[in-house]
């Protein structure tokens, strides 16, 4: 997998890379906590075996990035903005979805939201999206809050969303951002300062 996509994103704090081989040791250590993929929509990794084939088959697309502490280096947790094809969100080249998580240990230090609107600069301005989608089951108030500072505004609730992964049907949230409305926030913020 390394060299077929070079791009590296930076932050103040963080580094974006794309996925390697050699990230499956800290993958599984966040993986196989319960508390960070099920409420997420995928299941506890059992074994090193299973978290080298999410690397390869999951964390795999071309916007797919893990996110790393810009100091040391660390993998913290995943970023992606999941391109049609690949989504279900929308069927447009313009468009995509948000995805992410941050593992147990680096909760609570704003490290989602920090990578989150270096992505979505990326999105809007490199890729020319005009619309970027994201969605939290019913009770990720993490994920929710997380959407609220990003910008993010609610499009539709679903209470029959099929998570295939965990063989469940739960409610889902749906939330949107233009770019028509990423720019006038961040021309608003601009002013401000």
């Amino acid at each position: 997998m390394k060299g077929e996509y070079d791009l590296i994103l930076e932050t103040n704090r963080l580094i974006l890379r794309h996925w390697q081989e050699s990230d499956v040791d800290i993958l599984f250590e966040y993986a196989s906590d319960p508390d960070v993929g099920p409420i997420a929509g995928w299941p506890v990794h059992e074994n090193r075996e299973y978290s080298l084939d999410v690397i390869h088959n999951v964390l795999n697309g071309p916007e797919c990035y893990a996110v790393c502490i810009k100091d040391s280096g660390l993998v913290v947790g995943a970023i992606e903005l999941i391109l049609n094809g690949r989504t279900d969100m929308t069927d447009r080249d313009d468009e995509c979805e948000l995805g992410y998580w941050i593992g147990k240990p680096h909760w609570g230090n704003e490290y989602a939201p920090e990578a989150a609107r270096r992505l979505i600069e990326h999105g809007f301005l490199d890729l020319g999206m005009r619309t970027i989608w994201c969605g939290y089951y019913d009770g990720n108030d993490k994920s929710r809050i997380v959407q609220e500072k990003l910008g993010f505004v609610f499009h539709h609730t679903d209470d029959e969303v099929d998570v295939p992964l965990l063989n469940e049907v739960r409610i889902g949230h749906t939330n949107i951002l233009t770019r028509k409305r990423w720019l006038s926030e961040k021309m608003k913020k601009a002013l401000a300062e």
